[in-house]
C-alpha cells in the first residue's frame, strides 16, 4: 500500500490535464488558505514523498500534495520544455483554482522548487519553502552569475540522463543490483548514507511513477559541436531546466514578496556546486573524457547561486530563512522531518521564530547535527 493510512488520493480535473492529489481525510476544504499548504514535489519522484510530513502537521492546517503532469497519478500530457517550467506552474494554478484556492503557502522540493519559484512569479502566493531547489538559473551549463556557457546550452538536458536508469523507470524495476536502479539512486542521491525507513518500498515506487513515455522524461537532446557533444532539447522534462528557457531570479524584483525559507542540506548529492548530476563537474572528476577545463566548461555552482538570488532578494526587501543541515542529502523532509517541519510552521507564521520577529532585510541561518 502506497497510500498512509489518513491520506487519499483523488483526481482533480482541470480544463489542463487530469491532476492526482493527496490530501489528509480529515482535513476540510472551509480551512483558511493561511493555514493551507501545498507540496510540490521534484523529478523523478511523486506526491507519495510527501505523506510523512503531511501527516505530522497540525490538525487544524489542511495539506495538499500534488503530482505533476506525467509523475504520480496525473496524467502523462507532453512538456514543452522552451516554456521552462511553466507547464508545471500552469497546471498547479489550475488545480488551485478547480480546488477553489487563491494564494496559499507552498513547499517545492528541487524541480519542484523551481515551479514554485515560476508560480510567484505570476500569482500571489502567502509563502514560499524550497527545499533543495534547482539554481534559479536552472540545471547546469551556467556561470555563478547565471550567464549561459553555451549558446545552445552544451551538456544540459534529457542527453544528460543514463539511458540504464531509464529503461529501469521504464522496466518498473524495484531492485538494488545495479547503481544505475531507481532504488540504488534513492539511496545514492536523494538521502545521505545514515537514512533509515521503513518506507523505502513507498518512495521507490513513486519514482517509478515517472512517465517515460514520448514528451515526458527525459525528453529530447540535440547534437552540439562543444562538449560533450549534445544540448538541450524542447520537450521533455529534464529540458524543462536548461537555462536558454529557465531563468527564475526574477522573484527578487517581485512587488510583494512573500517570505522564503530555504532548506538544504551540506550532503546533497544532486543539488550542490560539485553535483555529480551536472556534466561538467563529471568531466571535471574525470568520469567523462576530454573535458575542455574549467575556463570553458566549469562546473555550475548551483547552491552559491540560490544563496546569491536569495540575498539578493533579502537586499530588495524579502525575508529569507535559511535551515542548512549538516550531513544531510537531498531530501531534508524525510532525514530531518522535525526541523524541517518546524521551520515551515515558522514560515507559515503558525508558530512564532524562536529568534523572535525578523526585520524583512535580515536572513537567519540555522545549521544542525539534530
Amino acid at each position: 500500500m502506497t497510500v498512509f493510512d489518513g491520506i487519499a488520493a483523488r483526481i482533480v480535473e482541470t480544463p489542463n490535464l487530469a491532476v492526482n492529489i493527496l490530501e489528509r481525510t480529515a482535513d476540510g476544504p472551509a480551512t483558511p488558505a493561511a493555514q493551507t499548504v501545498v507540496f510540490v514535489h521534484g523529478n523523478v519522484s511523486s506526491a507519495l514523498f510527501w505523506q510523512e510530513i503531511m501527516e505530522d502537521l497540525p490538525g487544524d492546517i489542511r495539506a495538499i500534495a500534488v503530482d505533476l503532469r506525467g509523475f504520480g497519478g496525473s496524467e502523462a500530457k507532453p512538456v514543452d520544455a522552451t516554456r521552462g517550467v511553466r507547464d508545471f506552474s500552469d497546471d498547479l494554478h489550475a488545480t488551485l483554482q478547480a480546488l477553489g484556492l487563491g494564494a496559499v503557502h507552498l513547499v517545492g522540493w528541487s524541480m519542484g522548487g523551481g515551479v514554485i519559484l515560476q508560480y510567484a512569479l505570476e500569482h500571489p502566493v502567502l509563502s514560499l519553502t524550497l527545499q533543495a531547489p534547482v539554481s534559479p538559473y536552472g540545471f547546469g551549463g551556467t556561470r555563478r552569475d547565471g550567464t549561459r556557457l553555451t549558446d545552445d546550452d552544451a551538456g544540459v538536458g534529457a542527453g544528460g540522463a543514463n539511458p540504464d536508469f531509464v529503461q529501469r523507470l521504464r522496466d518498473h524495476d524495484t531492485s538494488a543490483d545495479a547503481a544505475t536502479s531507481p532504488r540504488s539512486v534513492f539511496r545514492s542521491s536523494y538521502v545521505s548514507a545514515d537514512y533509515v525507513t521503513a518506507h523505502e518500498d513507498i518512495w521507490v515506487t513513486s519514482m517509478l511513477s515517472t512517465s517515460t513515455t514520448e514528451g515526458n522524461y527525459p525528453g529530447d537532446s540535440v547534437p552540439s559541436t562543444n562538449w560533450p557533444g549534445f544540448g538541450a532539447g524542447s520537450v521533455g522534462v529534464l529540458n524543462t531546466m536548461a537555462p536558454r528557457y529557465f531563468d527564475v531570479s526574477g522573484i527578487v524584483h517581485l512587488a510583494s514578496k512573500p517570505p522564503i525559507l530555504w532548506v538544504h542540506g551540506t550532503a546533497d548529492a544532486i543539488v550542490s556546486d560539485a553535483s555529480f548530476f551536472d556534466l561538467n563537474q563529471l568531466g571535471k572528476a574525470g568520469v567523462i573524457a576530454d573535458w575542455p577545463g574549467d575556463d570553458v566548461a566549469p562546473p555550475q555552482p548551483m547552491v552559491t547561486q540560490t544563496r546569491d538570488v536569495l540575498d539578493a532578494y533579502r537586499d530588495a526587501g524579502g525575508q529569507v530563512v535559511e535551515l542548512e543541515l549538516e550531513g544531510v542529502g537531498h531530501a531534508p523532509h524525510l532525514e530531518r522531518p522535525g526541523l524541517v517541519r518546524r521551520a515551515l510552521l515558522q514560515v507559515m507564521g503558525y508558530i512564532a521564530s524562536p529568534t523572535g520577529p525578523q526585520p524583512p532585510t535580515e536572513t537567519i541561518i540555522l545549521k544542525s547535527e539534530d
